[in-house]
């Protein structure tokens, strides 16, 4: 087992909570379906496959048909002295038998380009012995799990964004909320005011500073509602769903934090991290290089066979055909110190990945300590700002009381007021905080299963 009690603790969690698919989850099985970034990295993930094909079909023969059809004219010509090299033969026979049974021949002259030819082939080629292709195939095979592995990295990165988007979303529909409910109270506190001027019972600031703090009440629910409308247009963009999409609401579940130690958090982000599985996988390749080029020095072998037919005449016969097989062996001696510079650089690369691989762990490392305190500090802040509306909820339950008997002023009245609605936003924002910070939580950790 890989570190997987991490993820089960949390899977417990979320289903005992959950107990089924939500809507959150179906937004983000729409947004890795219909992510715009997503697909162009899916989409490079299946170039690779392809040229990972490409590599592999290399081991196969290569299988060609080549026709050529020439007509020449001038050119070279081919003198045979055979005048000169059998007269000489000829005359002493003639002698010799007293007749002329052996005529004098004339030296003979041949054109080097026939006037008519033709050559049409099968030809065929299989390597039967090449280091390059078979480290270039072990190179792209690494390759290709580098680009799933950023795929997957993106697509977990992806999960995250719509969550923290669909938090932030919610964020604002809580807030605004709150401001309505509050704007009731400032009405009313505007028409208590009212009433006691009046009967001449309070001065007309009362009714200025009423109305001050339904102004001011107003400027912050048009910046939540400006704020609502940045969140849903960017919690779409996320989707690729037209920027005016209703986004529906979900009921969150309470906050609860994982119990589980920093050191588990650590070791589960180790093991499921995609960005790890792509590093290594590029120095996997890096280390292929270095094997490809000290192979260079190796011979390459290789078998062919031709079979077609020839003549002067654009016909296939069996006075025509021909078949040629080979075995070519091509071992490079020396190519000045080229190779050996490649082999250095192979090395420094694979150096480098190796040294990116441990920058990777670290920083992954890092990230699970500071988004571990970061959340338990977070249920911390929930606590307090809880505890804060409870006290300025009661406190402003008395000083209501005591305003409407006469016994406190306004200004108390207003004070009270404001440190119970902003200790209720202080909780909603801690509440919906913590839940992106959770999201970041499961992404550093790599406990989301998507």
């Amino acid at each position: 087992m890989r570190h997987k009690i991490l993820i089960i603790i949390i899977l417990a969690i979320s289903w005992a909570v959950q107990g089924q698919e939500t809507l959150l989850d179906q937004y983000i099985r729409d947004g890795i379906s219909s992510n715009l970034a997503l697909k162009q990295k899916e989409q490079n993930y299946q170039k690779s496959l392809q040229v990972l094909r490409e590599a592999r079909a290399l081991f196969y023969p290569d299988i060609s048909l080549y026709a050529r059809y020439s007509v020449a004219r001038g050119g070279r010509l081919i003198e045979f002295p055979a005048g000169d090299m059998l007269n000489p033969v000829y005359s002493t026979l003639n002698y010799l038998t007293q007749s002329n049974l052996f005529p004098q021949i004339e030296n003979q002259e041949f054109m080097f380009l026939r006037p008519h030819e033709h050559d049409t082939k099968v030809s065929l080629i299989q390597p039967l012995f090449d280091p390059k292709i078979f480290y270039n195939q072990k190179i792209r095979y690494d390759l290709v799990n580098a680009q799933k592995a950023d795929a997957d990295t993106y697509r977990r990165l992806l999960v995250a964004e719509i969550k923290s988007a669909y938090f932030n979303y919610l964020k604002t529909l809580r807030l605004s909320a709150l401001l309505t409910e509050t704007r009731k109270l400032l009405e009313e506190n505007l028409r208590v005011n009212q009433s006691l001027y009046d009967n001449q019972k309070v001065t007309i600031d009362n009714i200025y500073l009423a109305n001050a703090e339904l102004s001011k009440l107003d400027q912050q629910a048009a910046e939540i509602d400006k704020s609502r409308n940045v969140a849903a247009t960017y919690f779409n963009f996320l989707l690729n769903r037209t920027f005016n999409t209703e986004v529906l609401e979900e009921k969150l579940y309470d906050t609860m934090f994982v119990a589980v130690d920093v050191t588990n958090a650590e070791q589960s982000a180790l093991s499921n991290r995609e960005e790890l599985d792509m590093v290594e996988n590029y120095l996997q390749a890096a280390d292929r290089n270095v094997s490809l080029n000290r192979s260079q020095g190796l011979p390459s072998i290789y078998g062919a066979v031709d079979y077609g037919f020839q003549g002067e005449r654009y016909r296939f016969t069996e006075k025509d055909d021909y078949l040629l097989a080979s075995v070519v062996l091509r071992w490079p001696i020396s190519h000045g110190f080229q190779n050996r510079a490649r082999i250095s650089q192979a090395q420094v690369d694979r150096e480098i990945r190796e040294t990116q691989l441990q920058e990777v762990r670290n920083k992954i490392s890092m990230e699970v300590i500071q988004a571990y305190y970061d959340l338990h500090a977070s249920e911390k802040s929930i606590l307090a700002a809880k505890e804060e509306v409870r006290s300025a909820t009661n406190a402003f339950r008395i000083i209501s009381r005591k305003f409407a008997e006469g016994q406190a002023s306004q200004i108390e009245y207003i004070s009270a007021r404001t440190s119970m609605t902003g200790a209720e936003v202080a909780l909603i924002i801690a509440k919906y905080d913590y839940h992106i910070k959770y999201a970041e939580f499961e992404r550093i950790c790599g406990t989301y299963i998507f």
